[in-house]
C-alpha cells in the first residue's frame, strides 16, 4: 500500500493590501532579500518595493522567459548580493524563475503573484522552457515555499481574462483528482491521495461555482469583494494544493499537444486547460450530463470550449491527439486506457455540442 503523503506552503496570505506585509515576512526569514520581478512589476511598483523591503534588497528584473540561462543569471546576481530570502512577484515566469534560483542557491522565499492566471505560486514546481519558448524540463524545489502572499488589490488590477484563465485551470482540479485516484497515480509527492486532498479538490469546484462569475464582474470593475476573495483563494490555494497533493490527467496531459498548434499559442493555459476537461470529460464513461453542464458553466464563463473557438481544425485535432499520447507523462493518469483516436474523437465531438 503507498504511503499518503500531503504538501504545502508554510504559510498562505490573502487580502487587500497584503503586500504590506512583505516587511516581517522577509525579516522573520532572514537578513537580505533577492526579488526576481517581472519588468512591469520592476517598474510600477520599484519605489514601494524598495521602502518596503529596506535599503539592503535588490528588485531586480527578469529577461521575460524562465530559461536555465535566465535562472543562472539571477542566481549570479542573488550570489553577489549574498541574498538569504528569494522573492519572486509577478506572473508564472517570474515566479518560476525565483523557484529556479531558490533550487540552486538554497535558502528561503516568498512567492507574491500579481495575476491570479494559474496555481504555480503554492507549489515545488518550476518549469523550464527553451529560448524558443518549447517547454525544457520541470525542477523541483526542495520544499513548498515558504510563504505566499496574494494581494488581492494587485490581482484585480489585472485584466480579467488572467482571472478567468486561473478560474479554467482550477476547474480541472476536481476531475484530474478523481481520475488519478481511479488509476491509482501517484501525487507530485510520490505518494497517495489524501482524504484532506479529495476534500479540497470538491471545496475548489463548488468555490468556483458559486462565486466565479460574479467575481470575474468584479475583476472587469477592478474592485474587491467576497466574491473575489473566494475565488482567488480557490484558483491559487485550493487548485495548488489539488493539483500537487492529488495529480494531474487528460487536462492538463492536452497542454503538450495544443502547444504545438500555431493557432493556440496566442491562449494562456487555463484557457487551454478549460477546455481540456471538457475534452477529458467527454472521455469519462457515463459522464454525458456533467460534459453538458460543463460546457454551460465555460460559455457563462467566456472561456473556449470547441477547438474552433482557439482557430483550430479537424487536422489540428489529430495532431493534438497523437503528441499528447507521445509526450504527456499524465496521460496514463485514467480510469480507461487513452488512445490518440480516441482523444481526436472527443475533441472532434464537442463541435457538435
Amino acid at each position: 500500500m503507498t504511503t499518503r503523503i500531503f504538501g504545502a506552503p508554510h504559510l498562505y496570505i490573502q487580502g487587500p493590501d497584503a503586500l504590506e506585509r512583505l516587511p516581517e515576512l522577509v525579516s522573520g526569514l532572514g537578513g537580505r532579500a533577492f526579488m526576481v520581478a517581472d519588468p512591469f512589476v520592476a517598474e510600477r511598483y520599484g519605489p514601494r518595493l524598495a521602502q518596503l523591503l529596506g535599503p539592503t534588497a535588490v528588485v531586480a528584473a527578469f529577461g521575460g522567459e524562465c530559461t536555465s540561462v535566465e535562472i543562472d543569471r539571477m542566481a549570479g546576481l542573488a550570489e553577489s548580493h549574498g541574498a538569504d530570502v528569494i522573492v519572486g512577484m509577478g506572473g508564472g515566469k517570474a515566479i518560476d524563475t525565483a523557484k529556479g534560483v531558490r533550487i540552486k542557491r538554497g535558502g528561503r522565499i516568498v512567492i507574491v503573484p500579481t495575476i491570479a492566471s494559474n496555481d504555480s505560486p503554492t507549489s515545488r514546481l518550476s518549469v523550464i522552457y527553451k529560448e524558443d519558448h518549447a517547454l525544457d524540463e520541470v525542477r523541483l524545489m526542495a520544499t513548498n515555499p515558504d510563504a505566499v502572499l496574494v494581494d488581492s488589490k494587485l490581482i484585480v488590477e489585472a485584466p480579467a481574462r488572467f482571472f478567468l484563465s486561473g478560474v479554467g485551470d482550477a476547474l480541472s482540479k476536481k476531475y484530474e483528482a478523481i481520475q488519478c485516484v481511479n488509476a491509482g497515480a501517484r501525487n507530485f509527492f510520490g505518494g497517495a491521495q489524501t482524504e484532506c486532498l479529495r476534500a479540497i479538490a470538491a471545496h475548489c469546484d463548488m468555490v468556483l461555482r458559486r462565486d466565479a462569475v460574479a467575481a470575474a464582474e468584479d475583476v472587469r470593475a477592478h474592485r474587491t469583494s467576497p466574491a473575489v476573495e473566494s475565488a482567488v483563494e480557490a484558483a491559487v490555494l485550493l487548485s495548488g494544493l489539488a493539483f500537487e497533493n492529488g495529480g494531474l490527467s487528460i487536462a492538463h496531459s492536452l497542454t503538450r499537444g495544443f502547444s504545438v498548434i500555431a493557432a493556440m499559442q496566442a491562449y494562456l493555459h487555463g484557457e487551454q486547460v478549460g477546455f481540456g476537461t471538457l475534452v477529458q470529460l467527454a472521455m469519462t464513461p457515463d459522464a454525458e450530463a456533467e460534459r453538458d453542464e460543463f460546457s454551460r458553466l465555460l460559455g457563462e464563463l467566456g472561456l473556449p470550449r470547441r477547438l474552433s473557438d482557439f482557430g483550430g481544425t479537424e487536422e489540428d485535432a489529430e495532431t493534438i491527439a497523437r503528441v499528447t499520447v507521445e509526450n504527456s507523462p499524465y496521460i496514463r493518469n485514467f480510469e480507461c486506457p487513452v488512445t490518440a483516436s480516441g482523444i481526436a474523437d472527443a475533441i472532434m465531438g464537442l463541435e457538435k455540442q
